[in-house]
């Protein structure tokens, strides 16, 4: 057990480590943070430029609060179109969002704390403790959450990696797929679709966030009552 432990730990680090340093070498922080760039650094790597597409949402994750990973879903529907773009992101992410749980499971809070902002980390600390899947899954959903930062904090409860796979895909899909559309219509000059769906996700977005507080306290209530 204590061998399996090691090679885990030692293959996650090897992960991160690799991914840090494609990370730094290509800039992608600089490529991301203007779409345009990031398209055409992808495209230069085609046949391949989906594999090295789903790599990107897998960063973003890792190293949490880097960037937005709404940048990347954009990118991918713009690329791959509403379909493979929703697919590719939600890989992408799914894989991202595995290995961060992972690392907080194998490390614990010291590699946390190094990873997550403090002020993040101390404002959702009691999220740690409500270990509940109804709770994540409305944490992934409400918009400008840090999610990155969640994976790695739902790391440190009890929650099982199936059980945090299932939710964090269902709680981000929503999002991802009106992101994909959107870049996809961009692409295309369907302005009004565009602007159709900005709306959408705006409504969407603005009631999350405004009744954020209810959501999170009626899914404790539910947790609370199948635990009695």
């Amino acid at each position: 057990m204590k061998v399996n432990y090691t090679l885990k730990s030692i293959f996650l680090a090897f992960l991160v480590t690799l991914g840090v340093c494609l990370f730094v070498h290509y800039d992608l922080h600089s490529r991301l943070m203007h779409p345009k760039k990031a398209i055409e650094f992808i495209n230069s790597f085609h046949p391949y430029d989906d594999l090295v597409f789903i790599t990107i949402p897998i960063l973003q994750v890792l190293i949490a609060g880097a960037i937005p990973c709404e940048i990347s879903g954009f990118i991918g529907g713009y690329l791959y179109g509403p379909v493979l773009g929703t697919i590719y992101s939600t890989i992408g992410l799914g894989i991202g969002s595995w290995l961060a749980f992972s690392l907080a499971r194998t490390f614990g809070l010291p590699l946390v704390r190094r990873v997550v902002r403090a002020s993040i980390l101390e404002k959702y600390d009691c999220f740690m403790r409500q270990r509940g899947s109804l709770v994540s899954f409305i944490l992934f959903l409400i918009p400008g959450f840090p999610k990155a930062a969640l994976c790695y904090i739902i790391g440190l409860s009890q929650m099982n990696s199936w059980n945090f796979i299932a939710v964090s895909t269902a709680g981000r899909l929503l999002g991802t797929i009106l992101l994909s559309v959107s870049g996809s219509s961009v692409r295309d000059n369907h302005g009004g679709v565009v602007l159709i769906f900005l709306v959408i996700i705006g409504m969407i977005f603005l009631l999350a966030y405004l009744y954020r507080g209810r959501l999170i306290k009626m899914a404790e209530d539910v947790r609370k009552k199948e635990i009695i």
